[in-house]
This record gives C-alpha cells, sequence and structure tokens, in this order.
C-alpha cells in the first residue's frame, strides 16, 4: 500500500468518525432555572409540594399562571408512587405565585424563553403549514392559468437569467429533507435544540449544523433573488414573480414533507435538482447584457427590464 494511502486513510477516518458523532442527550432537556413561557390559556399549580407516603390526599390549594406568563424551573422532583406521572416540577412567575406541576402538564403548556425556541414551536405547527401550503397550491394554480393568457416571468417556467431562483428553490427542499430526516431518525437531537438552539452551525452535531447552514443559505439566498428580481423586473413584474416564486417553495415544501413518510424524498430531490439545472442552464442562462440599462439577458430581443430592442 503507498505510504500516502497510509497515512491520508486512518486521517480520513477519524474525521468521518467525528462528523458522525452525536453529543449524548441529556435524560431531561432543561433544568432548575431554565426559563419558560406559558402559551396555553392558562395553567393550574398545586400549592403543596407533593409527598412521597400519600399521592391521593395531598391538598389541591391552586394558584394559576395565564399566557404569556413567564415562568422559572424552581425545582424538580420525582415520586415514584404517582401513577400518573412520577415527575413534578415546581415553577414560579415571581415570589408571590409559585407551585408544583406534573411535568406532563407543563411541557405542552409551555415554551422556553427564547426566540428561535418560539419560532420552532411556531414552525412546528402542522396544521398551520397545511393551510399555508394550501394556500401557496391554490395560488400557484391561480398564476399558472393567468400564465397561458398572460405570460409572466416565473421560476423554471419564463424564468429571469439569474441561477439564485433555483437555487432557492433547491436549498428549500434539501432543508425539508434535512429537518424532516431529524424528525425520523434522531428526535431526541431535535429536542434538545429546541430547549437549547443556536444559530451557530459549528456548535452542534453534525446533522442539525447541516440544517442550520442549509437555512442561513436559504436566507442569503432569499436576500439575493429579491435585489436580482427588483434590478431586473419593473415592478409589478418583479411583484408576480416574487409571488409565484413564494408559491412554488410552499408547494416543494409540501411535497418533500409528504414524499418523507414513504421515503421518497431523495429520489426526487436527485431528479428534480438535474432538471430544473438542465432547464436553466439551456433555457435562461444569460448569454447576453443589454445594450441600454446592461441587464442580463438570454438571447437576443425585448429586455425585460427597460424595454429596449437589442439586436445582434
Amino acid at each position: 500500500m503507498p505510504r500516502f494511502i497510509r497515512v491520508i486513510f486512518p486521517l480520513l477516518s477519524a474525521l468521518v468518525l467525528c462528523g458522525c458523532h452525536y453529543q449524548v442527550q441529556r435524560e431531561r432537556h432543561y433544568t432548575t432555572n431554565f426559563n419558560f413561557v406559558v402559551i396555553a390559556d392558562s395553567i393550574s399549580l398545586q400549592v403543596e409540594k407533593p409527598m412521597h407516603n400519600d399521592i391521593s390526599h395531598m391538598v389541591l390549594d391552586t394558584v394559576y399562571v395565564v399566557n404569556g406568563d413567564p415562568l422559572v424551573v424552581a425545582q424538580i422532583a420525582v415520586i415514584p408512587e404517582d401513577s400518573v406521572d412520577s415527575v413534578w416540577v415546581k415553577v414560579a412567575r415571581d415570589q408571590m405565585t409559585m407551585g408544583w406541576i406534573h411535568e406532563s402538564d407543563l411541557l405542552p403548556a409551555v415554551v422556553p424563553n427564547d426566540p428561535i425556541s418560539m419560532f420552532i414551536h411556531l414552525f412546528s405547527q402542522r396544521h398551520l403549514w397545511w393551510f399555508v401550503s394550501l394556500i401557496g397550491v391554490v395560488g400557484l394554480v391561480l398564476l399558472v392559468r393567468r400564465m397561458y393568457s398572460k405570460p409572466f416571468r416565473m421560476v423554471h417556467f419564463n424564468d429571469i437569467a439569474s441561477i439564485y431562483p433555483t437555487l432557492l428553490c433547491l436549498s428549500l427542499c434539501l432543508s425539508t429533507l434535512i429537518y424532516t430526516g431529524i424528525q425520523k431518525h434522531v428526535p431526541e437531537t431535535w429536542v434538545q435544540f429546541y430547549f437549547h438552539p443556536t444559530l451557530n452551525p459549528f456548535d452542534l452535531p453534525l446533522v442539525l449544523g447541516a440544517f442550520v447552514s442549509s437555512v442561513w443559505l436559504m436566507i442569503i439566498l432569499l436576500v439575493t433573488v429579491i435585489d436580482e428580481v427588483r434590478r431586473t423586473l419593473p415592478y409589478s413584474e418583479a411583484m408576480l414573480y416574487l409571488s409565484s416564486l413564494m408559491a412554488v417553495l410552499m408547494l416543494e415544501y409540501l411535497v418533500f414533507s409528504l414524499s418523507a413518510t414513504i421515503y421518497a424524498d431523495y429520489p426526487i430531490l436527485a431528479v428534480y435538482a438535474v432538471w430544473a439545472i438542465r432547464r436553466y442552464w439551456r433555457l435562461y442562462r444569460p448569454r447576453m447584457i443589454c445594450g441600454a440599462c446592461g441587464s442580463k439577458m438570454h438571447t437576443a430581443g425585448r429586455c425585460p427590464k427597460c424595454g429596449r430592442d437589442n439586436v445582434v
């Protein structure tokens, strides 16, 4: 075996093992002094601490906290005799309002007091995304019908001379694929991220770092697409193009979320990526520049930005 291979192979093996390493997950993803925000209408807290010896005769004096109240975890107790839930959590809104509640009752009614966790909670509402995706599909159908009567610019179909909208669509598909993969295969990793989020992809396990990186990529591409469309198309056409692009993105999210349930998301992404890139390269790749405004054009003819005729 060549010396080069003998040296490189162990290094590559070590990198692969390090990249596949997952941080050891905690038994509980929060501890004392952890901060929550109430998202339920109200929560009932038991004032007295639950006792080990007689669960059935506990005094039920209660206090209430309501939607939007901040809570801090003051104490966690395990009561094995409790047949409902052995874990009790003492939370406090302030020095005068505190009490105990089953962990199974607490967690669905609160969200970690962090803007990223709050966004994840909102994002994870499936009914919301089904509704948004449905609106996107309906909007896309209406836009396609209008395109047949009065053609307008649309990603993949009569696209602008820019690769960025296509890359944005592919990045969304990739991000959705990674997200659904985490939910299916390593859900505890996602729960840990939910309780302790960060936007630094280098401070996370490999798969979570890839997901956060894909989200950053989408944000960068979205800003770039908006700037490209603004400089390429008149205002009315630009708004129509961006509206159709948002509808396409919603449809793609719906398709890849559904395809993940039957393990067809990877083949679909591969086919879609090849089709989208080939279509852009053959039909919309810029080969010319408008002589009047400098806008990129695929072929000679009327400039989509200023309307000037460019003749070779």
